[in-house]
């Protein structure tokens, strides 16, 4: 197993007859596809399923890309940007920029400032852009197209056309009627993916792969992942271990998930799990509230409240064991900063002595931990842990009995902000 789950309590006495009959009946139900929201399980087989000749094609349209461009725009929101945006920035070392295309994002947020200062910065570029949207009238991403197609255009003229990537949906949408109209490459939302859980689909791969990243490598650990976590274990199966944990936890009086990293490269691993967890969990006045911190920074601001507040939250550590770049302390001839004391360690073993340190802080202030830890930062596990939490995700929302794949409350926003837009019909 790529990811090993432990826990501060003991988690024997979380296996009970009930609790195991309840796994096996949703291992069961998403198996024979009768559980709820059944029709968006599409992703859960994707790994193993996928076409090779779409993954060659993605291979060979991020070639394209990375000598027709420096930069390539990924419009998106949700699902269509931060699964990409979670992989690269996992991936991206600090302050390297050895990737073939530089990759930004738009459409996941309205801003005017953003959106001019970005067009600004392509001048000085040549320019791809990815635009995702299954239907194509998503209000950030939708606007965000708007500008940078006419962009395009008016820089680029009829070569735009080729500068012009949709993935969308395979048969309908004011999108794919744009893409043929224009004769944009196209690539396919699958109907039975839906947007959080789709970062294996064209939606993430093409972004990662235009970076230069390995998605072979990348769905070789998902596909890894689907298979050692179909066992239907309690016991061994960590996926199912994290989700019994938190169903335990929910139900003990702690409705607040921490996420706590002590790697930066994972914090938008971090922003991607909000988004799963959140919409698949948050339904029917119940879900665990995902929330995520930076460690050792936050221990100087929201420390304080994990150690001391409220005790209504929990831990869920996402440690990496090894990293491919340190450096040791040195022995100072002045020792003013009092830190000789720490000659001769690299970095990684003062960050390992702040993971330990903390654990051991918050568990006797009452915060229940849970620690998911991986071997590295490559594609194959990323790839593996990704899938890890969608699969538990599922089994977690299954427990509370709830739908993990749809999403209601997104759209009370949006009937609000179309009628204060006077949009018609609203």
């Amino acid at each position: 197993m790529t990811v090993h789950i432990s826990f501060s309590g003991d988690y024997s006495k979380l296996i009970t007859p009930e609790t195991t009959q309840k796994i096996t009946t949703i291992s069961e139900q998403m198996n024979a596809r009768t559980s709820a929201g059944a029709e968006f399980l599409g992703w859960k087989n994707w790994p193993s399923e996928i076409d090779s000749e779409l993954v060659a094609r993605l291979q060979q349209t991020a070639e394209k890309i990375q000598k027709q461009a420096d930069v390539l725009v990924v419009i998106g929101i949700g699902g269509s940007y931060l699964g990409a945006k979670a992989v690269l920035e996992a991936l991206r070392q600090p302050f390297k920029t050895n990737e073939k295309v530089e990759i930004i994002f738009a459409g996941h947020l309205v801003s005017g400032a953003y959106l001019k200062n970005l067009m600004n910065y392509l001048d000085s570029k040549e320019v791809a852009v990815n635009v995702i949207s299954k239907s194509g009238k998503t209000t950030e991403p939708a606007i965000a197209f708007r500008f940078l197609q006419d962009y395009m255009e008016k820089r680029y003229g009829a070569e735009a056309a080729e500068r012009i990537y949709v993935t969308t949906d395979a048969e309908k949408g004011a999108l794919l009627d744009v893409a043929k109209e224009k004769e944009y490459a196209r690539f396919v939302v699958p109907d039975d993916i839906g947007g959080r859980y789709s970062v294996f689909t064209s939606v993430g791969l093409l972004p990662i792969a235009a970076a230069g990243y390995s998605i072979q490598n990348l769905l070789a650990g998902a596909k890894r992942a689907e298979e050692e976590l179909a066992e239907v274990s309690l016991e061994t199966n960590p996926a199912i271990q994290y989700a019994v944990i938190r169903n335990h936890l929910y139900a003990s009086g702690y409705p607040v998930e921490i996420s706590a990293i002590f790697e930066e490269r994972l914090k938008f691993i971090q922003e991607w799990w909000k988004q799963l967890f959140g919409e698949s969990e948050g339904k029917e006045g119940k879900g665990i509230f995902p929330a995520s911190v930076v460690y050792s920074t936050d221990l100087h601001s929201l420390g304080q409240y994990v150690q001391d507040g409220k005790r209504m939250l929990f831990e869920t550590f996402l440690k990496v064991a090894s990293v491919e770049e340190d450096i040791t302390m040195q022995l100072a001839d002045n020792d003013s900063d009092e830190l000789n004391y720490l000659a001769g360690k690299t970095l990684h073993e003062v960050n390992d002595a702040v993971q330990q340190a903390t654990a051991e802080a918050h568990l006797s202030g009452g915060v229940p931990l849970v620690t998911l830890e991986i071997p590295d930062f490559s594609e194959d596990t990323l790839g593996y842990l990704l899938y890890f939490y969608m699969i538990s995700c599922a089994y977690s929302a299954y427990l509370l009995e709830i739908n993990p794949f749809d999403q209601p409350g997104v759209e009370e926003y949006k009937v609000n902000m179309f009628r204060l837009l006077n949009k018609p019909g609203f």
